[in-house]
């Protein structure tokens, strides 16, 4: 997720990944266990990346493809960066700006080499192949742990991925979004109408609509993940036709969020909190909680599980209840009733008594996408495949 070219075509790899990942089907409950069935490596206590023995400080590597404080993709993994660095025993090294050329590979190749890390985590879907791929077989005792559920049968036993499912925090903003609304209309600027963003703008619509049910929501596609001009475009133009509040999936929501400040229309944001932009108008968000992620990671670690010894999943997926995504603080324009409805929606998302994809569902074209009756838990693989937009979306999904 780059502000810069080199990130398109990687972006394309990662549904690819996604639906190419989704038949294992592995989900957020393999924290707790070991579900490998790869054979153990023959890394010793003395090799990079063998169980950490006593006190041994672990070392953790991150790389992002942009700036670390782009209000946006980088950003969240900066700040889950940051986040882990506070545990004992954890030291951390970062570098930013890092394009997805051979370039990763010597930030890796240094970091191993020279700050001495045995667990990387290269956050950008276009480090994965071949750049991480190569690295992980010159360095078979290091583990290298991609973003973007690309892993798949066959690769080096050293190669690990996560990624969350944003669904259900997306359901709670539009609920948000649909109480705090005076108009009745809601918009969404997105870069592409490919799996994930779909999936975000129905979760964000199919919350809305279940606290008005008329609600309607107009989506632009910029056709791009950062093109700042064609982002203020859209939150003008959207603000033009008497949208009062905006939702977002573009790399960096910072056009968005301050254009539409500009405009006086509020904001639900996207990647991490951006409450600073528009203190007034940002009403919350959904935000990765990496922090949590890579703390996971670096107890299992510490506690001597490896991707090669089969004590951590090669592939972990979650959402709101195994702390993968989280809402952005509520802000000042939240009302209190709002506030409450968003925990106790959160709350029964947690404990399995709601469901984002819940029949009958239509597209916005008056297909039965979902029938009544027919529930689909968050990791279901069959939602890698959603190819429409809910009903009440205003736009295309091609």
């Amino acid at each position: 997720m780059s502000i810069r070219r080199s990130l398109y075509l990687p972006r394309r790899q990662v549904i690819r990944g996604l639906l190419g990942t989704a038949a294992f089907g592995i989900s957020s409950r393999l924290w707790a266990g070991c579900s490998s069935n790869q054979s153990p490596s023959a890394s010793t206590p003395d090799s990079p990346g063998a169980s950490p023995a006593g006190d041994k400080e672990l070392v953790m590597g991150f790389i992002y493809v942009g700036a670390k404080d782009d209000f946006g993709w980088n950003q969240s993994h900066a700040e889950g960066k940051e986040g882990v660095s506070k545990l004992a025993g954890v030291k951390t090294v970062e570098q930013a700006n890092v394009p997805e050329t051979t370039e990763v590979q010597e930030a890796m190749r240094s970091m191993i080499e020279q700050e001495g890390a045995t667990v990387l985590f290269p956050t950008s879907f276009g480090y994965f192949d071949p750049h991480i791929v190569k690295m992980a077989k010159d360095y078979p005792n290091v583990q290298f742990f991609h973003c973007g559920a690309l892993w798949k049968e066959g690769l080096p036993n050293n190669i690990g991925s996560y990624f969350g499912d944003v669904d259900e925090a997306q359901y709670v903003a539009g609920r948000i979004a649909a109480q705090t609304s005076k108009t009745g209309k809601l918009g969404f600027v997105a870069a592409k109408p490919i799996n994930p963003v779909l999936r975000n703008i129905n979760g964000f619509m199919l919350g809305a609509r279940s606290v008005k049910p008329e609600i309607t929501m107009r989506v632009i596609f910029t056709g791009d993940w950062s093109l700042p001009v064609k982002e203020a475009e859209a939150t003008n133009s959207l603000a033009d036709q008497g949208i009062d509040v905006v939702g977002m999936h573009v790399d960096s929501p910072k056009v968005v969020i301050e254009t539409a400040q500009k405009r006086g229309i509020f904001t639900s944001g996207f990647h991490t909190v951006q409450s600073s932009l528009a203190p007034q108008l940002y009403l919350t968000g959904t935000a990765w909680d990496w922090t949590s992620v890579y703390s996971n990671y670096a107890e299992m670690i510490k506690a001597g599980k490896t991707l090669m010894n089969g004590g951590i999943p090669h592939l972990i997926r979650g959402s709101l209840k195994e702390k993968f995504v989280k809402l952005a603080p509520y802000g000042a324009a939240v009302a209190d009733a709002t506030k409450k409805d968003a925990d106790d929606t959160i709350a029964k998302f947690s404990s399995g008594d709601l469901a984002v994809y819940k029949g009958a569902i239509e597209s916005n074209n008056g297909q039965v996408k979902i029938p009544s009756g027919t529930a689909f838990k968050i990791t279901d693989p069959s939602l890698d495949k959603i190819d429409w937009l809910a009903d009440g979306v205003v736009g295309s999904a091609t």
